[in-house]
């Protein structure tokens, strides 16, 4: 047994990590957690969304750019350890970039399992995070396969059979999904419109988001004093987000730090305990209701 608690994520781009959870890494790196980010590829088809970056150097070197980008946003958020697992932006489907190859979402299944449980090994954690298998909103390949590599690894890890060069078997104790619920986005808009600003959620999106299921929440983190690395981690990846967006920005932060500071994670697989196990949503799954209120608990 290490004599230390290990976090690690797994994101998909350089920015991703700065969106979901944030917040949660930066807490548990100040109570010593040690930290490890996981991407997996280097984000080489993400379009420029900041018009202040869309220049020709930036288009021509952005995989290098990115990279960058990344190192920044990990230093603010407080990872100890970032892994680049090696793979390429796969694009969307339907694109030249998605027929690639080297494509992450081409990769063979198993090989990039392997790679993913060597990390587990080598860093020893007994949490990881990483994407739900629900992703209707963003179906980017990149995110699910993600998730498929993921609860893979979680899986696999533990088995000396399997993966044997991937080092000695490590058996991590708990697999969460990062969530994004709804409460938070309704929140989020009555703000705007308390404050006579316009929304950035308008009726399309928020009616498509209101038919949309809420997703079980098993676990809030608690996020007092931790609210602002989101937003600075975001500014770092500077081609990716545009400073003035209203969406990520429009609030002021005195304002943002009111709104819902928490992170939800669904508890997906556990070892030390029950797993899944959360109040539906119409009992109001939200903030204090949820059933575990440390990634740890179990743990310590």
């Amino acid at each position: 047994m290490p004599d230390r608690l290990c976090l690690l994520t797994v994101h998909a781009h350089p920015d991703d990590e700065a969106s979901k959870g944030a917040g949660t890494v930066a807490r548990y790196h100040a109570e010593g957690v040690h930290t490890v980010l996981v991407c997996c590829t280097g984000g080489e088809e993400g379009d420029i969304l900041n018009p202040a970056m869309d220049r020709p150097e930036v288009r021509e070197h952005l995989a290098e750019i990115r990279r960058q980008e990344l190192e920044e946003a990990t230093k603010i958020i407080g990872y100890d350890d970032v892994v680049m697992l090696g793979y390429r932006d796969s694009g969307m489907p339907g694109t030249e970039a998605n027929a690639r190859p080297d494509a992450f979402a081409n990769a063979p299944l198993g090989e990039a399992v392997a790679r993913l449980v060597a990390v587990v090994r080598r860093e020893k954690p007994q949490v990881m995070v990483t994407y739900p298998e629900e992703q209707r909103e963003y179906p980017h390949p990149d995110h699910l396969r993600v998730h498929e590599i993921s609860v893979a690894a979680f899986d696999a890890a533990g088995d000396p059979e399997r993966y044997p060069e991937a080092g000695r078997p490590w058996v991590p104790s708990k697999l969460y999904y990062t969530l994004w619920p709804r409460r938070r986005m309704e929140e989020m808009h009555e703000k705007f419109l308390e404050l006579g600003l316009e929304s950035p959620l308008d009726d399309e999106r928020l009616e498509r988001m209101r038919l949309r299921p809420e997703e079980p929440v098993t676990t809030t983190i608690e996020l007092t004093g931790f609210t602002d690395v989101r937003g600075d981690a975001l500014r770092a990846h500077a081609t990716q987000v545009d400073p003035t967006s209203p969406f990520w920005f429009g609030l002021p932060p005195e304002v943002l730090r009111t709104i819902y500071p928490f992170d939800d994670y669904f508890l997906a697989r556990s070892r030390v305990g029950p797993a899944g196990e959360a109040l539906s949503p119409e009992d109001g799954v939200y903030g204090h209701m949820a059933k575990e209120h440390d990634l740890f608990a179990d743990l310590h």
